[in-house]
């Protein structure tokens, strides 16, 4: 029997406590060091890779995809900023509505320009609620999506907007701090939006070890790492990480 993308990725976060996703930017690496990255990054225990960028070039992107694609065996997922980096070259698709703003275009939008391409490029889309955490300084996304973040101190307006993607039939709550945050997601954050039922990924300002354990200790079922493992990984630290997002019993950060 077929076990579909979304399939894979729940088991792991079930069976280990958590699951870890790299994020690779194709606008930091070449084709070549993203494979050879990612290719490490799996070695050292990633369970998923995501290729993503705010920024960049429809054709940089599609050949980071591809190139990955082919050196690993682990799910290959695009982290589009839109339409334009939807490429064939790759087994799913976080299919996200920025519901932390209203920019129509990142509600809707882009969305609508992008699905025929999921359609037609046969992409296993995971229909994500994408949120904007305050994080102590303004993020790139911030920027180009022209939205503002959700304070970090408003648990109950990120869990009302994780409900509404509950109703919405979305089936994961993607909690961003941005890339490079001085701040991580708050775990209270975490913890109320895995109350909501629906399966919960944060990302943004994880730079230890213990930080990623009190994410998945608060309930988190996919940590992201980012731009601050690329061509001069030390791969033993993320052998750490990896272990942390894994554990079923992670040390309080």
């Amino acid at each position: 029997m077929h076990m579909t993308v979304w399939n894979r990725l729940w088991e792991a976060s079930q069976s280990s406590g958590g699951a870890m996703w790299h994020l690779l930017d194709p606008e930091s690496l070449t084709p070549e060091e993203a494979a050879n990255t990612a290719e490490l990054s799996v070695a050292a225990g990633s369970d998923a890779i995501l290729i993503g960028a705010s920024t960049g070039t429809a054709e940089r992107f599609e050949n980071v995809c591809k190139s990955v694609k082919a050196a690993v065996d682990c799910p290959v997922m695009i982290f589009p900023n839109g339409a334009a980096q939807v490429v064939s070259c790759a087994d799913a698709i976080i299919f996200m509505s920025l519901l932390s703003g209203r920019n129509p275009e990142y509600l809707i939008g882009e969305q609508v320009k992008g699905a025929p391409l999921v359609e037609q490029y046969n992409l296993e889309a995971i229909p994500t609620a994408y949120l904007l955490i305050e994080s102590g300084g303004t993020t790139t996304v911030e920027t180009v999506s022209e939205t503002k973040p959700i304070p970090r101190d408003q648990i109950d307006v990120v869990a009302a907007h994780a409900l509404a993607a509950k109703f919405l039939g979305m089936r994961m709550v993607y909690l961003e701090a941005g890339s490079g945050a001085p701040n991580t997601v708050p775990p209270e954050m975490v913890q109320a939006c895995v109350q909501t039922g629906l399966a919960v990924t944060v990302g943004g300002g994880i730079r230890t070890p213990d930080q990623a354990a009190s994410m998945v200790e608060a309930g988190a079922h996919f940590v992201v790492a980012g731009n601050g493992y690329e061509t001069e990984t030390d791969w033993a630290l993320f052998r750490e990480f990896v272990d942390a997002v894994h554990s079923k019993t992670p040390v309080k950060a």
